[in-house]
C-alpha cells in the first residue's frame, strides 16, 4: 500500500470567491479513488469517491445532464 499524500487542486474555473471544490485525482492510478474536500474547509471531512463514479459524474456534468430546467 502506498502512503502518498492528496495533491489538492481546484479547478481553473473555480474563480468565484472560494465556493468550490478541490480533488486529488493523482490517486486515481494508484488507489482507484478521486478524495473530494471543501475548499473553504481544508481540515474538514474528504469524501472518497471511486474513479468510474467520479468520471461518470463530470461527464454528466459536460452533458449537461444536471442543468436546472
Amino acid at each position: 500500500m502506498t502512503t502518498e499524500s492528496p495533491r489538492w487542486f481546484t479547478s481553473s474555473y473555480s474563480n468565484n470567491g472560494g465556493d468550490c471544490v478541490e480533488v486529488a485525482a493523482h490517486l486515481v492510478a494508484s488507489r482507484g479513488i478521486v478524495p473530494v474536500r471543501d475548499s473553504k474547509s481544508v481540515d474538514g471531512p474528504v469524501l472518497t469517491v471511486p474513479a468510474a463514479a467520479f468520471s461518470a459524474c463530470v461527464s454528466g456534468v459536460r452533458a449537461g445532464t444536471f442543468d436546472a430546467v
